[in-house]
């Protein structure tokens, strides 16, 4: 029941203080809690958290106002078969039909206008968190893009050809994929990687290695790849990296191989990080959805 879960308790508490506590800057009657122009004013303003706040506040003096009814229909929410997981007006006037019985004529207009009004504002609730997440996501998605490890990149592929962040700005999606020599499930999967880079390419993607044995162009280390990809048909570009760059340092931190990512044309990592190989058909179903996703992003922001 999302928050509403504390209102018989906050209820509980307002009675002890005589409901001077629960109305704060809202003591609003039924008929002003439906209307919505002080939660868009306030969306408007870009104070969309406060407006929440405001319209809990607005239900909560609903309840406060008429106390006896409602705290008759929460003491029946157990025998209720509502689902409290869905709408939240919905919940309260399945209670409150489920009980109907137990209650006068004059509480059932009572909770039935209440309810009525719970559920424009509820409506505005929603409106203004989806404002809110929407405001996380774009902020959580800034400082990602930020914080990329792999922005001016530079790497040298295993032929000694230079790579810059061209890499990932002539695709649609790179998929970077993280190992070592000496790791059964890395050399396990790397078949399975370069028939992934054909198809890919077709999308407009490429299947990058990255060897975290060959950092800072240790030719021993390179040629033990080398063989490695060789012996498992795989042609796919294999980068070593510095280990003091800031790709360096992010492939230094990871801990369980392989692991794989997916960079966009502009070098951000998108979504979490597959742990696992794709030789695995459950992992190699996950990667394919992910990759579609940045695929379809690009297709659209083009």
């Amino acid at each position: 029941m999302k928050k509403k879960l504390n209102v018989v308790t906050a209820l509980a508490v307002c009675a002890a203080l005589s409901f001077t506590a629960c109305g704060g800057s809202a003591s609003a009657s039924s008929s002003s809690a439906a209307s919505s122009t002080p939660a868009v004013s306030e969306a408007a303003s870009g104070d969309a958290s406060a407006a929440i706040d405001d319209l809990y506040q607005q239900e909560n003096q609903l309840f406060a106002d008429h106390a006896d009814a409602w705290n008759k229909l929460f003491g029946m929410m157990g025998k209720s078969e509502s689902d409290s997981n869905g709408d939240y007006a919905d919940f309260l006037a399945g209670t409150l039909e489920a009980n109907k019985d137990s209650f006068t004529e004059e509480e059932i207009a009572t909770l039935t206008a209440d309810i009525e009004s719970i559920r424009g504002i509820e409506a505005q609730i929603a409106a203004l968190q989806s404002q809110v997440d929407t405001s996380s996501a774009a902020d959580s998605t800034n400082a990602a893009q930020e914080a990329s490890p792999f922005k001016n990149f530079s790497a040298t592929d295993f032929d000694g050809n230079k790579v810059d962040d061209t890499l990932f700005s002539n695709n649609a999606v790179t998929v970077m994929n993280f190992w070592f020599t000496g790791c059964k499930p890395c050399v396990g999967e790397l078949s399975k990687l370069n028939e992934l880079n054909e198809t890919l390419k077709a999308m407009g993607g490429e299947v990058v290695g990255v060897n975290t044995e060959t950092f800072d162009g240790n030719e021993s280390a390179i040629a033990d790849a080398k063989k490695v990809l060789e012996s498992q048909n795989a042609a796919y570009r294999n980068l070593s990296l510095n280990s003091d760059s800031e790709a360096g340092k992010y492939a230094s931190g990871i801990m369980a191989f392989p692991t794989t990512i997916l960079v966009d044309r502009n070098g951000n990592i998108v979504g979490e990080p597959l742990l696992g190989g794709i030789d695995i058909q459950e992992n190699y179903d996950a990667l394919m959805q992910q990759i579609q996703s940045v695929v379809d992003a690009d297709n659209a922001n083009q």
